[in-house]
Parts: structure tokens; sequence; C-alpha cells
């Protein structure tokens, strides 16, 4: 089983739910948050170990260009630029699609390799705990995701997703046979987690709700939830101790009261994935 967490937004403590359930679980740790990486603080891997992630970029032979401007005017990405002088490759913008090199009659242009991040992997405990790194400057997170995701272990993996609803999580949730969504109880957590649903709804994939920071009589988003028939597998009390816990880079595993909420959410998830499977 793959499962994906994720949020609509930043700060709901995603890759606090993801960390948790995967040190009390035994389920592997997977890192998707390219930008950001931090659930190797709680989860402490040993032995890591790095591969470098290249990525395609064209190459400009001056002694054969003829400055005909047609790779520029191909380029959606406006990765390429004739002027005067010569062809400017902008290599940050360029998503390896080929047509520069298809349309370029004299054969000017060739692909080279550059580095755009790195995929590290150790061993926490009994699980295997990997995470994608962007290279800073980098703006495209997706060749780095796709090499990570190729990765995959064997057996149930948690899938840390980025914050949001974009490309990148997309990406991820393709990989995924079921999501976990974590929100908090907050007009904003309400309008990102809506966003979550309508993408993962695009996508026909099965998926629950975790309330995180809950308080008592809180009726937002279990009203939302109620209206749009989607399972509340589960609520994460707001609490001072939590806060501690989390800056000190510890799992909330360490707390009792935290530790069954994440049991209990850890037995629905496997329950719904029973229930449709």
């Amino acid at each position: 089983m793959k499962l994906c967490v994720l949020s609509g937004k930043g700060g709901t403590g995603k890759t606090t739910v993801s960390a948790g359930l995967a040190g009390l679980a035994g389920w592997h740790y997977i890192d998707c948050d390219v930008e950001e990486p931090n659930g190797f603080i709680f989860l402490k891997p040993n032995g890591i170990t790095g591969e470098v992630v290249t990525v395609e970029c064209p190459e400009i032979d001056a002694g054969k260009c003829t400055l005909c401007k047609r790779c520029g005017e191909v380029c959606r990405f406006h990765a390429l630029v004739t002027t005067k002088k010569g062809v400017m490759a902008f290599d940050k913008l360029c998503h390896a699609c080929g047509a520069c090199a298809l349309v370029c009659e004299p054969g000017a242009i060739q692909y080279g390799r550059r580095r755009v991040g790195l995929v590290e992997q150790g061993i926490s405990g009994n699980i295997i705990a990997l995470r994608g790194v962007l290279d800073v400057g980098e703006q495209m997170p997706v060749p780095v995701l796709r090499h990570l995701l190729n990765k995959l272990p064997e057996g149930v993996c948690v899938l840390d997703c980025p914050p949001g609803t974009s490309c990148s999580v997309a990406t991820v949730i393709s990989h995924a046979d079921y999501a976990l969504l974590v929100t908090e109880p907050s007009a904003f957590g309400l309008h990102d987690l809506d966003l979550a649903v309508k993408l993962l709804r695009s996508r026909d994939m099965h998926f629950g709700v975790v309330i995180n920071k809950h308080l008592p009589g809180e009726k937002l988003i279990s009203g939302y939830c109620r209206e749009n028939n989607i399972p509340i597998l589960g609520t994460i009390p707001y609490a001072r101790e939590a806060a501690e816990v989390y800056s000190a880079g510890r799992l909330l595993t360490e707390l009792p009261v935290y530790r069954k909420a994440l049991e209990d959410i850890a037995e629905k998830v496997k329950a719904g994935v029973m229930a449709w499977n």
C-alpha cells in the first residue's frame, strides 16, 4: 500500500502526522516535499546515502548555429533566446522536451546533463526513510520527485506530500493507493482543504481527513466533511505539549494521548483501504 499524506496548505501538521504514522506503524517514510524536506529531523535515520539527480539541458554549438531563431520560437518555456551574437540557454527553465533540437536544421543543439538535486536514503529503526532534496536555486521539483518515486521500497509507504495542490502534489498522488488529508480548524484550513478534496476527487482517489490542532466543539471542518460525505479518520488535540515536542524534533508518539490518536488513525486507514480494495 502507498499512502499519501497531503494538505491544501502548509503548517497543518502534515509531516508531523506522516512521520508519526511511519514510526508508529513501521511503515516506510518518503519525504516528497523536496523544496523543504524536514521529516528526517523527526525520524533521525542512520547510514544516509545520497544519489545525484540530473536532467537533460540543451548545449549550443556556436559553430553550427545560423541564428535562425527557430529554437526560441518553438520553446514553450522561453528557455532559449536568440540574440545577434548567439543563442542564450536558460537551463533552469528547460523541460527537456526536445523540440528545439527537432527544429534545428543545422544540428547545432545537443543535450547534456546537469545536477538538480539529491535523493537520500537511510534507516530509522526497522523502516526505510527516503527524501528528495532540490538544489538551492532550482525551480522545478518534479524531476527530483520522479527519481524519488521510482525508488519506492516494497511494503507500506507513507508519501509525505508537498503542501498545496500543485503539479508536485499531483505527481505524488499518482503513485498512491489512498490519501490522508491533514487539515486544521480554521477558515484558511477549510478553504485549502476544499481545494485538495477537489483534486483528489478529480483523480477518483479514496481518502479520509484528519483534523489536527482540534478543539472541543469544533464544527467548521466536521460540518464540511459531513456535508460532503468525507470520513474523518481521527482528530489530534491542540495542546502546548505538542508544540514543545515538535520544536525539539521529536515524534508526537512520545506523548500517550497523541500516540493513541495516531494508532486509531492507522487502524482506520487500514480499514478504509481494505473496504474499497
